[in-house]
């Protein structure tokens, strides 16, 4: 979880562990990155290179698959509008 967190090292370093038989399941949100400026995250630049290898998958989620409160997706559809300028 928060994947978006981590460093590309970080994520090379964790997906390089994965023994035999076994699954892993990343998650995190590309709209929540605070790694320091100039940092590349671990889970866009694992997207850029892994996509396309057989065994690995990719899902996502958008603001109608939110199951938190209903004024969360209010809240996503906000930023998304301040974010391609539409804001106040």
């Amino acid at each position: 979880d928060e994947a978006q967190k981590a460093t590309d090292l970080q994520m090379k370093m964790f997906l390089t562990r994965l023994g035999a038989n076994s699954k892993a399941i990343i998650t995190g949100d590309i709209t929540q990155i605070d790694l320091p400026s100039k940092t590349k995250s671990g889970l866009i630049q694992a997207k850029e290179i892994l996509q396309g290898i057989s065994g690995v998958g990719f899902v996502y989620f958008d603001k109608e698959d939110v199951v938190r409160h209903k004024l969360v997706k209010d809240i996503i559809d906000a930023y998304e509008k301040y974010s391609n300028g539409n804001g106040a």
